[in-house]
């Protein structure tokens, strides 16, 4: 869960759980609830953008929300996101929630203003919609993003496919996508706002163009921003499905400089018998063949994936072909989800595994992906990687691993060039090559 730990009192303050397009979209919860005067009331407003993904993530929205009200008894405590959306009554039977609010709602001013302290009776708190009936995603603009270095672009939300395992498309809706114009657009104004790296984020971001007039591909779009906004100097998607990576894309991602060279896929398993009961689209082959081919024609490119353990009816060699998988496809960065049911998914009424060896299995995959991502800070000893810096020396480099940058001064903004010295197993460290008196002390990027 990220959180915005500075607010003050009449202030608004957001608890956000889950992806990267949900810390995108609280920045436009803010900014909707201070339009709608929220950010005037004597005690504050406490927005929780919630997310539906495991059951686990809905108990800690819960558990957040009870301490929140416990720590702010007079505060307005407004819920919303994927799980709002997907279990309104969860949260609207929980005495310590003043409103809540669809996941489409969320991103208008005229939602917020349905507070009871608005004129709305304190029974009707619950406002949540019709997910499947939106049709468009708004073009919505978020000039910065509170304390980092690098924005987000929200291209696509929303997903047509039912993965077996999944709750996310009723709590998103179908796939729905941003315009290019308009995505172009947002990305030249992050530019001139000082952002030096953007990420296109979305549900099922590699569906992108689908419900547009011609059918563009991703590829085209990333290909557009790319040409039109040339100043840019990093672009990054974030969780793309392979299986949908278009021609244009594969070009871009091999032969773009500019394009970074790490790529999170949404893989979720190695055997192809639990693929097809997830309904996932690609066999295990065809996700060591795209990484190989991807490798081949950009030597430094790196993978993330997502991994789900103990799906229903996985046996220990099912599991065992997940495991394997990490070093066939050389992953680096894991995120490992233990299966957990959703209440209306067909694989929620399948045969389900004891939690015990869930959790045994969701274990044994984060000790192999620790090993695979300590292997990666070896390799990178004694080379050189530009590293866009977010805090107190501190970011990211091209392939998105962490990196502390040692030196004389602290630096605050820039991409730094850096020589890699070491590494403590979760970061790498290194020296800065070349940095001038610009880039020490400098003004975080896109701050306020």
């Amino acid at each position: 869960m990220a959180r915005n730990d500075h607010r003050t009192r009449s202030e608004i303050e957001v608890l956000t759980f889950g992806c990267r397009l949900n810390a995108y979209e609280s920045e436009i919860m803010k900014d909707q609830a201070k339009a709608a005067g929220l950010a005037s009331l004597e005690d504050g407003t406490i927005l929780v953008n919630t997310c539906a993904v495991t059951a686990e993530a809905v108990r800690q929205a819960r558990q957040a929300i009870r301490k929140a009200r416990r720590q702010n008894p007079d505060a307005r405590i407004i819920v919303s996101g994927c799980a709002a959306q997907t279990e309104p009554a969860t949260f609207g039977d929980m005495p310590e929630v003043d409103l809540v609010i669809g996941n489409h709602d969320k991103l208008k001013a005229s939602a917020y203003r349905a507070l009871p302290d608005f004129g709305v009776n304190s029974t009707e708190k619950v406002r949540v919609n019709d997910i499947m009936s939106v049709r468009e995603t708004a073009a919505h603009m978020v000039d910065t993003m509170d304390g980092r270095a690098r924005a987000f672009i929200q291209v696509q939300n929303g997903c047509d496919h039912r993965c077996t395992f999944c709750i996310i498309p009723f709590g998103r809706g179908n796939s729905r996508s941003v315009p290019a114009g308009v995505v172009v657009e947002q990305a030249q104004r992050l530019v001139d706002n000082g952002f030096l790296e953007i990420v296109l984020t979305g549900v099922d971001t590699t569906s992108w163009g689908n419900d547009l007039p011609g059918k563009p591909t991703l590829g085209t779009l990333v290909r557009s921003i790319l040409d039109r906004v040339p100043d840019l100097p990093r672009l990054r998607l974030s969780s793309i499905d392979s299986i949908e990576v278009d021609e244009v894309l594969a070009d871009v991602i091999a032969t773009e400089s500019r394009f970074m060279p790490h790529l999170h896929l949404s893989l979720q398993h190695g055997d192809d018998l639990i693929l097809k009961r997830m309904k996932r689209r690609h066999s295990r082959e065809d996700s060591i063949r795209f990484c190989q081919e991807m490798r081949s024609r950009r030597p430094d490119i790196i993978f993330g994936a997502d991994l789900i353990a103990g799906f229903p009816t996985e046996t220990d060699a099912m599991f065992e072909n997940t495991l394997s998988i990490i070093d066939a496809c050389d992953l680096t960065h894991l995120h490992v989800f233990p299966f957990s049911p959703r209440e209306g998914t067909p694989a929620a009424r399948m045969p389900q595994l004891e939690r015990s060896t869930i959790k045994q299995r969701a274990a044994l995959l984060r000790r192999r992906g620790e090993v695979a991502f300590k292997d990666h800070l070896r390799s990178l000893e004694g080379k050189t990687v530009n590293v866009l810096v977010e805090r107190n020396s501190s970011g990211h480099s091209e392939q998105f691993t962490p990196v502390r940058i040692d030196g004389s001064v602290e630096i605050n903004a820039g991409i730094v060039s850096t020589r890699i010295v070491g590494q403590d197993g979760r970061t790498a460290i290194g020296h800065p090559v070349v940095m001038n008196s610009d880039t020490a002390n400098a003004p975080m990027l896109g701050a306020a």
